[in-house]
């Protein structure tokens, strides 16, 4: 068996990478996407934080361990929304980060038009757009 000689990416590379293939979102944009039914907000957020800090509404709470089952649009277990390949998906997090990987690991299921929220959910209440408790 042959040892790869490549060096190992370190999380902010990787981040950097995956992030120069999405069109990340502002908060003011997914919101106004979002209110026009032009894209699915999708919080990925652990449910500790979503108690804690409420949530955007009309947003589908996807757990993260479950985002590529609910999401792919030929799976058995997906949601409702999760209707084409071309669904505009805008993945949130609390801060931006988990939500970048997730994308991309949607885009590798075809869902071409993924992308996340540059700041999370964060950035969307720092923002003043609508959450609920």
């Amino acid at each position: 068996m042959a040892v790869s000689t490549e060096r190992p990416l370190g999380i902010d590379e990787l981040l950097e990478r995956v992030r120069s293939d999405l069109d990340r979102v502002e908060p003011a944009d997914a919101y106004h996407a979002a209110q026009a039914g032009e894209a699915l907000l999708v919080d990925i957020r652990y449910a500790a934080l979503r108690d804690r800090d409420g949530l955007i509404p009309g947003a589908l709470v996807v757990e993260r361990n479950e985002l590529e089952w609910r999401l792919d649009p030929q799976g058995s277990h997906r949601a409702p929304e999760a209707t084409s390949h071309d669904l505009w998906v805008v993945v949130v997090c609390n801060e931006g980060y988990a939500s970048s990987l997730a994308a991309a690991s949607l885009r590798q299921l075809g869902l071409r038009r993924a992308t996340d929220l540059v700041g999370g959910f964060q950035a969307w209440r720092a923002s003043g757009l609508p959450v609920t408790s």
